[in-house]
């Protein structure tokens, strides 16, 4: 053999043990993300052990310059095509940071009266980002904010092209309905970090109830863009939730092992979990109902399925149900409903409620108590919609009844996360739907053809948008009393 011959062979051999290493690295990792990545459901911080934790840095130090100049910014009274299709780009340090839709975002957060200040203290705070890693099959990064009022969660460029073309439905919805169950996105960025710049992934430790301790040296992985988006958290305040459900009126596939005392680790609970479980909402009942029935007929007309509603429960301390008695309490919870206005509203509403009522109703519960309440209508102030209070002993015209009625408000609890909260007689309940960024296209349907030949007659989550629409509304009806 001559010497070039040689040296081509060594040369192959090289490449081929280089390519094999590749191989194997890669290998390693793919194992250790989908094989382990289970034993670690949970909430746990980014701190600097953590493979995240740049990524999060990263974000933090990007929202924190793109919402500063925001908050010089005034938001317009009135929405333009414009105002949906703006992407603004901002450059800081070595980061390139996108926010689409800006002002439309703007505006929706401060018909949920959050200030730009709390907003922008929240998602750049000094405490780490949470991550939260369930059971769930979605590929995405969950991410909360260290006051865990807001979620991060990152989408792929379909789901964000998707989301941006319905964004104006999305919120011509919200503004029809200002107390729908629809989660309320707050903000939508991406994030570009140069090619130069990359995450090393050193000294990977997984969460001490995965018993195991993994070492990944010299790996490197550039960053793309990557787009996140920013929502309210359903579940907040979440002191004393214990048990979260996530709910899509289906039954394959709808199990999870329920966390061990020994093992407490944060899990979301699935239909089949449920079952034998009711929501106890009193008169509350038809308002959830009829606002489920609305939001997925809306959902519908945007041809997606594989929508969620989340679901958890406390109990209501005796503090919480004496102060839902009280007249004070009824007129904030009755003010704050109707001036939770639409995104689009400049001025609030009009309040037909307390015009010429609230002296009437004032003497009524000081000469009859708590049993006369509930006979007109309130319910001990249990969250009741206020279709039920008795709008025509109102001093109002028939107008403002009218437009109460289209919104199909409700009386609200006095909460920052009030749209998302609703009180029964005993246990408070947080309710939102999510995740409805699957759209029904071939390869959904091919998926519904094969799972209609591997379950037959089982119900299943891919189906039509009509069938999954109306199984969602049926399985709200019969969990509810």
């Amino acid at each position: 053999m001559d010497k070039k011959s040689g040296l081509r062979l060594c040369h192959f051999g090289t490449a081929r043990r280089r390519r094999w290493w590749g191989l194997r690295r890669r290998w390693i990792y793919i194992y250790i993300t989908f094989t382990f990545t289970w034993r670690m459901l949970g909430v746990f911080k980014t701190n600097q052990e953590h493979d995240l934790y740049s990524l999060t840095c990263l974000m933090k130090e990007g929202l924190h310059a793109v919402l500063q100049t925001s908050n010089n910014t005034t938001v317009p009274g009135q929405l333009s095509a414009e105002h949906y299709k703006s992407a603004e780009t901002q450059v800081h340090k070595d980061l390139e940071m996108q926010t689409f839709a800006g002002p439309v975002f703007a505006g929706l957060r401060r018909s949920l009266d959050i200030t730009e200040e709390e907003y922008q203290r929240s998602l750049s705070s000094d405490g780490c980002y949470l991550q939260f890693i369930s059971n769930s099959k979605s590929k995405a990064e969950f991410f909360l904010t260290n006051d865990k009022r807001f979620f991060l969660k990152t989408q792929n460029t379909r789901e964000v092209m998707f989301f941006l073309s319905n964004l104006k439905a999305y919120m011509d919805h919200l503004e029809k309905y200002p107390h729908s169950l629809m989660v309320r996105f707050l903000g939508l960025y991406s994030i570009q970090i140069p090619n130069k710049t990359k995450v090393i992934l050193m000294n990977t430790k997984f969460h001490k109830h995965s018993c195991f301790f993994i070492t990944l040296s010299n790996f490197s992985l550039i960053l793309p863009q990557k787009y996140f988006i920013v929502m309210q958290n359903v579940f907040y305040p979440d002191e004393r939730i214990n048990t979260r459900y996530d709910i899509k009126g289906c039954e394959v596939g709808r199990w999870t092992d329920p966390a061990s005392m020994e093992n407490p680790v944060t899990k979301i609970l699935k239909d089949n979990n449920f079952e034998g479980k009711h929501i106890i909402l009193d008169k509350q009942r038809s308002w959830l109902v009829d606002q489920v029935e609305i939001d997925s007929a809306f959902l519908r007309s945007l041809n997606v399925l594989d929508y969620s509603i989340l679901l958890a429960h406390q109990p209501l301390h005796q503090d919480e149900l004496d102060r839902n008695h009280s007249f004070s309490n009824l007129t904030m919870r009755t003010v704050k409903s109707m001036d939770q206005d639409s995104p689009a509203e400049e001025d609030p509403p009009t309040i037909p409620l307390l015009e010429g009522y609230s002296a009437r109703l004032a003497s009524d519960t000081i000469d009859s108590g708590s049993d006369h309440i509930q006979n007109t209508g309130e319910h001990s102030g249990h969250g009741i919609p206020l279709q039920e209070i008795n709008l025509h002993s109102v001093n109002c015209t028939e107008a403002e009844l009218l437009e109460f009625q289209a919104h199909h408000r409700r009386l609200l609890p006095n909460l920052k996360n009030s749209v998302h909260v609703i009180d029964g007689p005993k246990l408070r309940y947080f309710v939102g739907i999510v995740d409805f960024f699957t759209v029904y296209g071939v390869k959904k349907r091919q998926e519904n053809l094969w799972k209609s030949l591997r379950f037959p007659g089982r119900a299943f989550s891919t189906v039509s948008p009509a069938t999954y629409s109306q199984r969602f509304c049926q399985w709200v009806k019969d969990h509810t009393k």
